[in-house]
């Protein structure tokens, strides 16, 4: 009788030994005579027990871990194969509190499936969706995710149902999909799971938005530095098309839909839904003014869909379950789910997906586990390298679009980078500065020349160089670049500054 083993391919993973452990478990299986069927499963998210095991049983999965390839003979000789008890094993996984007190919607099926595999994916509700929407006009399928209340995970948090209304309702020969998968922000890597671990919902989200605008072109643009989520999103598409559920005839519907993988250009900036668009089609990733919006003159000119790989990835569930059940996580505007992705100087990194309304307080310390170094957290960075950073006195407002927003900050993609009492906030407001001048595309002023000019400005605030006239400059200099710079690469950056400046005053040498 064969045991099944679940060992995670997910990069994270494989950081840290992942397919050591894998040889080393089929190579011990074998020298004592015992039969293991090792699958390839995605990573649940909990990185700090990563490499994970997980052993299938009559009453659910065991697991193990953190698992090196010294620990499988003595695991083996506990008795592995039969789930019993060792010093690794952390029970039945889905009793891990980190994972039983999450929301998982758009993760459902992350840690529990193998991730190209096709049969796996529909025995797990995959492509419900999409066969209900081939049932169902373009118009109703935007209403579904209108009404769902489906807004952008990746910054902005624009309703996605308006883009796509948007681009049904402009008429054009040819429309495309895309999805903005060039996940650049420190501490993010919610793309990369969800490309990596369950790529056939990418396809069917993007399938799906096809669908409701007209579009029958697709292009997921993916960061160059992520060379497993390519693969198997390449894989995915290639035996998605053999199964009839790309190409020209989406499952007899008469509907078509193509869809292809882009490498990013390797530049931050190509975040930005235009620079993007630039890059795809074959030039210098450098953002564009708007109007035109890319929802009506896109890429080649054409009426385009932009979201990002999360948005897309939530729209299979909304299609499937539908907007009602979507709606129902969540708290005013801010509708749904978010995985939320702690980094940093936290005990317990990894993904936490939960409806909108938990507390920051709430996700560090009660999933995160706190620092790492065991000091007192002093900041938080929320919504990535041009997110605020948010002091101890607002870590217990709703994570909501417009309680952030309300204060100055913005959830932007879930990126949670902790900061313990050691960190000094002047040192990381000038690499927000500097982390600009280096990112930016250099095509307008504020942004440019701003963020040279601000990186030199801190300098002489911390040397106390004139320091009172400098904080009034550098404020000045902010607001020039919040509301002069063409994108939001030069608009954000004021953001760590100021909070950095506004809540720890104390690190810029002001009293």
């Amino acid at each position: 009788m064969s045991t099944t083993i679940y060992i995670p391919r997910d990069s994270a993973a494989l950081a840290v030994g992942a397919d050591r452990v894998a040889r080393s478990i089929s190579q011990e299986a074998a020298r004592r005579g015992q039969t293991v069927k090792i699958v390839r499963n995605s990573s649940r998210g909990m990185f700090w027990l990563e490499p994970l095991v997980e052993v299938d049983t009559s009453a659910g999965r065991v697991a193990y871990g953190p698992v090196t390839p010294g620990d499988v003979a003595g695991l083996f000789d506990a008795g592995l194969i039969d789930a019993k008890a060792h010093p690794l094993c952390l029970g039945r996984t889905e009793e891990i509190p980190y994972l039983k007190n999450q929301e998982r919607l758009t993760f459902a099926r992350m840690g529990i499936t193998d991730p190209v595999s096709l049969d796996d994916y529909e025995n797990h509700q995959g492509f419900d969706g999409l066969r209900r929407a081939l049932g169902m006009s373009s118009a109703d399928i935007v209403q579904e995710v209108l009404e769902a209340g489906l807004r952008g995970r990746g910054g902005a948090a624009f309703p996605a149902g308006i883009k796509w209304k948007t681009v049904l309702n402009t008429p054009a020969d040819q429309k495309y999909v895309v999805c903005n998968a060039d996940e650049g922000d420190s501490g993010t890597f919610s793309d990369r799971m969800t490309m990596e671990g369950d790529p056939y919902m990418l396809i069917e989200g993007m399938t799906i938005a096809g669908l409701a605008t007209g579009a029958t072109q697709g292009y997921i643009y993916v960061r160059s530095e992520y060379p497993h989520a390519i693969a198997a999103l390449n894989e995915a598409i290639a035996t998605a098309e053999l199964a009839g559920f790309l190409g020209n005839d989406i499952l007899d519907s008469g509907h078509s839909f193509t869809l292809q993988v882009r490498k990013a250009a390797g530049s931050y900036v190509c975040g930005e839904e235009t620079a993007l668009l630039e890059s795809i089609e074959g030039r210098r990733g450098i953002v564009r003014a708007k109007p035109p919006l890319p929802a009506i003159e896109g890429l080649f000119g054409q009426p385009t869909v932009i979201n990002n790989v999360i948005t897309l990835a939530s729209v299979p569930v909304i299609l499937s379950k539908g907007a009602a059940a979507y709606k129902s996580y969540g708290m005013g505007r801010s509708l749904g789910t978010l995985p939320f992705q702690l980094a940093g100087n936290i005990k317990q990194g990894g993904l936490v997906e939960k409806a909108f309304g938990l507390t920051l307080r709430e996700l560090v310390f009660n999933f995160g586990g706190g620092s790492k170094s065991g000091r007192p957290v002093k900041a938080i960075q929320v919504g990535g390298p041009l997110g605020t950073y948010i002091p101890e006195s607002q870590w217990d407002l709703p994570l909501d679009y417009e309680a952030y927003l309300a204060i100055g900050g913005t959830l932007g993609h879930g990126g949670i980078v902790v900061h313990d009492d050691t960190a000094n906030m002047s040192k990381l407001a000038r690499y927000a500065m500097e982390f600009c001048a280096i990112e930016s595309c250099g095509k307008c002023t504020p942004c440019r020349i701003g963020s040279t000019r601000g990186v030199e400005v801190i300098d002489k605030i911390t040397a106390n160089t004139n320091r009172e006239q400098h904080v009034v400059l550098l404020r000045d200099l902010c607001n020039t670049m919040t509301y002069g710079s063409l994108c939001a690469m030069g608009g954000m950056t004021p953001n760590p500054v100021l909070s950095a400046l506004n809540h720890f005053p104390e690190d810029f040498g002001i009293a």
